[in-house]
């Protein structure tokens, strides 16, 4: 005879105790303390924001009053922006790093997409660059997010690679001819100074990467040659570069001088302390593009010395944080993708700076965070979002959140024991 079948047990159901600290584990992965480097990217990041709608608002306030408009018309449609990028800013900071590694081609190719919007009647030329679209009322600059697209496809394709990195058939193959094709999208618009960013993402990338030095030099070689092509191609890039050498800028001043000039004539007038917040001269209407590629020249006559080294400072606090990051992290891929991305927004600040202090002739780039433009000030918050995320990562960040977790495991070994006694 068989023998009897025991019934199955019913499970015994969790106490209520039980539940509420789970959910309290939960809860403390959530609101886990986060990496000094963290807290160090977001407010520098914050306070550049906040510091640039302030600015906007001073170099604009004046043009927008001269055609009729509110004094405050620009920076709302700025602060707009602001408003949508750093919650998104904050949301990509949540994402794992699994994310953005899948995330790669998907990138690549929609950003690429949407730059080849720029060659269909959406898009329309500015000064002779053929780099922006217009949908419902909007302008928006394609290119700016190319620039963090092809951060995180470099690093996703180096660090798939990584253990053939020695050979430079498997550096430069797909790179180069992929990140070729993505920056001659941009060059096909006469961008030169975008396209100039994107090839310092890639190089930052693959210097990064940890290849070896004669290896990175060859691109390193190439992009340069290919920036000089370019610039001595363009009869209108050559005279101005042209106009940066010559030490007599005062002859061509109602020529390419006329910008570059004004732009250090309102830096000087500053002085160290600045004429005041607001009382800037430059900005009605003599110096262009004041409160785009030439707001730095508003901060050093609005708020002198201190201002512009307050600017510098703040920058410079946020390579700190993002150099950290990729210092410390175990992973290739957000090293390589968080070099790239601080080379972009570190270098792209420290090219507009100089291009106001005539070390550099005009570009066109934007000061990031900080310039008038609401695609570009997107792209760098949620850039920023990336390497906030990437930060999270840090192995002292993972040992706290594994420590928090222990204490809450240990606390509820402790109540379920008292409760037994």
């Amino acid at each position: 005879m068989p023998p009897r079948a025991r019934p199955a047990e019913t499970p015994e159901p969790e106490p209520a105790g039980r539940r509420g600290l789970a959910a309290r584990v939960s809860l403390g992965r959530v609101f886990a303390p986060v990496p000094s480097e963290f807290l160090l990217i977001a407010s520098t990041a914050l306070l550049l924001t906040v510091f640039g709608l302030v600015m906007v608002l001073s170099a604009t306030s004046a043009t927008s009053t001269a055609r009729g408009e509110a004094p405050w018309e620009v920076v709302l449609k700025q602060g707009m922006f602001a408003v949508i990028g750093i919650p998104i800013m904050l949301i990509a900071s949540r994402f794992p790093v699994a994310f953005y590694k899948k995330l790669a081609w998907p990138a690549l190719i929609l950003a690429v997409a949407f730059q080849m919007l720029v060659f269909t009647p959406l898009g329309h030329s500015n000064d002779g660059n053929r780099n922006w679209i217009t949908i419902a009322g909007f302008q928006a600059q394609p290119s700016e997010f190319l620039k963090l697209a092809l951060a995180l496809w470099v690093a996703f394709v180096l660090f798939r690679k990584r253990t053939l990195l020695t050979k430079w058939q498997h550096v430069f193959i797909p790179l180069v001819p992929v990140a070729g094709l993505a920056i001659a999208t941009v060059i096909a618009g006469k961008d030169l100074g975008t396209a100039m960013i994107l090839v310092l993402v890639v190089l930052g990338a693959l210097f990064f990467s940890g290849v070896k030095l004669r290896i990175f030099l060859l691109p390193a070689i190439g992009a340069a040659a290919f920036v000089a092509y370019f610039a001595i191609a363009s009869p209108d890039r050559m005279r101005r570069f042209m106009s940066f050498l010559n030490p007599n800028c005062l002859d061509d001043y109602f020529n390419d001088c006329y910008q570059p000039l004004h732009g250090i004539w309102g830096l000087a007038s500053g002085g160290v302390f600045g004429l005041g917040l607001g009382n800037s001269r430059e900005k009605y209407d003599w110096l262009p593009a004041a409160a785009n590629d030439y707001i730095f020249a508003i901060v050093g006559e609005e708020l002198g010395l201190i201002g512009c080294a307050v600017v510098l400072a703040l920058f410079a606090l946020f390579a700190v944080g993002a150099f950290h990051v990729i210092r410390k992290t175990d992973d290739p891929f957000v090293r390589i993708a968080a070099g790239g991305i601080t080379v972009w927004i570190v270098g792209q600040a420290l090219i507009n700076i100089g291009v106001v202090l005539r070390v550099f002739p005009v570009l066109g780039v934007p000061l990031p965070f900080m310039s008038q433009g609401g695609t570009s000030l997107l792209s760098v918050l949620l850039a920023c979002g990336v390497l906030l995320a990437f930060a999270r990562t840090l192995p002292a960040s993972v040992a706290r959140r594994e420590a928090a977790i222990q204490q809450a495991r240990a606390a509820r070994v402790r109540r379920e024991a008292r409760t037994r006694t």
